[in-house]
């Protein structure tokens, strides 16, 4: 599964299609958690923006905060910290997080010896689509079944 990189560092992990879709359940599961986590922050920013009047440049806690602004920040600092912590959590997994906002995720895999993107979004079933490394979602084309056989060969 691994293949190791140009440079002599720490090698990208190189995923089969099948190894990617048994993935999916714990990566479901995770970026679920991660939306509820975004939903959670954005509920609290607006909160924060209704005490004070306007979203602040900073949610770090100051002397002269009032008790609730500085309770609602604190808390904010704790649901960004375990956001940030999730993502990592992903990135563990060797998925490389293309849009927090729509569950889009990427991992390395390899077509016909060529080095690639497999490419899956949130709410998708399974990894259906692949695209060039310099290309983005718009350019993602579909994995026929017979190019199946064609992954890591």
């Amino acid at each position: 599964m691994i293949a190791r990189d140009m440079q002599g560092g720490a090698p990208p992990p190189v995923f089969t299609l099948e190894a990617v879709n048994a993935l999916l359940p714990r990566l479901r599961s995770l970026m679920a958690q991660q939306m509820g986590r975004r939903s959670e922050i954005e509920q609290r920013l607006e909160r924060l923006a209704k005490l004070l009047g306007a979203l602040p440049d900073s949610i770090q806690v100051d002397d002269g905060d009032p008790p609730p602004v500085r309770n609602l920040k604190q808390d904010l600092v704790e649901h960004v910290r375990r956001y940030q912590s999730g993502w990592g959590e992903l990135e563990d997994m060797g998925a490389v997080l293309k849009d927090p906002r729509t569950g889009l995720v990427d991992f390395y895999g390899q077509v016909d010896g060529e080095r690639v993107w497999l490419c899956w979004k949130y709410g998708e079933d399974a990894v259906t689509h692949y695209h060039g490394l310099h290309e983005g979602f718009s350019g993602r084309k579909a994995i026929e079944p017979a190019m199946r056989s064609r992954h890591l060969n």
